[in-house]
């Protein structure tokens, strides 16, 4: 049997790290994390303790149903459209379903939007589309699902919402 090293050598000029070495950086690292976590709660950052607030409009019958029946984060504009009342957090979700029955010259075009700024485009007219995303909000902004024609879609499965997740406000 052949005599072989356990280990082999490096390039030359290469160092190899000792226990010392290797044991004094995980005291540092394990000191940083403790320090983490001690000194994390204790940021300027503070979650109110809110209540579920949440709308959802559609599908069939197509109307608003909102958690609590009256909200203080949201209001009702209109069938396809919400002011916003409070600053946070919000998570957006829907479905939008096209009527492949629609006989119109009209494009498919569907927009998630905030204010008059679209933030999500849906022109796919051969599926089932989901829209949302999660976004910051404040007290003025409306956010609406937007049509190019109501007729191109099917009422009975299409459908949003939106829930604040998280009521942030950040002291100074």
């Amino acid at each position: 049997m052949e005599n072989m090293p356990l280990s082999y050598p490096g390039p030359q000029g290469a160092q190899r790290w000792s226990y010392k070495r290797w044991l004094l950086c995980s005291a540092i690292l394990l000191t940083v994390c403790s320090f983490s976590a001690l000194i994390l709660p204790f940021l300027p950052l503070k979650q109110a303790a809110t209540d579920s607030c949440q709308a959802k409009f559609g599908p069939l019958p197509s109307k608003w149903q909102m958690v609590p029946p009256e909200p203080s984060c949201m209001n009702k504009t209109s069938d396809w459209k919400l002011t916003i009342l409070k600053n946070g957090l919000y998570l957006i979700y829907g479905q939008v379903v096209f009527d492949t029955t629609y006989k119109g010259v009209a494009p498919f075009e569907v927009q998630l939007r905030k204010n008059k700024d679209a933030v999500q485009t849906l022109t796919n007219n051969f599926k089932i589309q989901t829209v949302g995303g999660t976004y910051e909000l404040h007290t003025g902004d409306t956010i609406g699902l937007i049509f190019n024609s109501e007729d191109q879609i099917l009422k009975s499965n299409t459908y949003w919402g939106i829930v604040l997740v998280a009521n942030l406000q950040f002291n100074s």
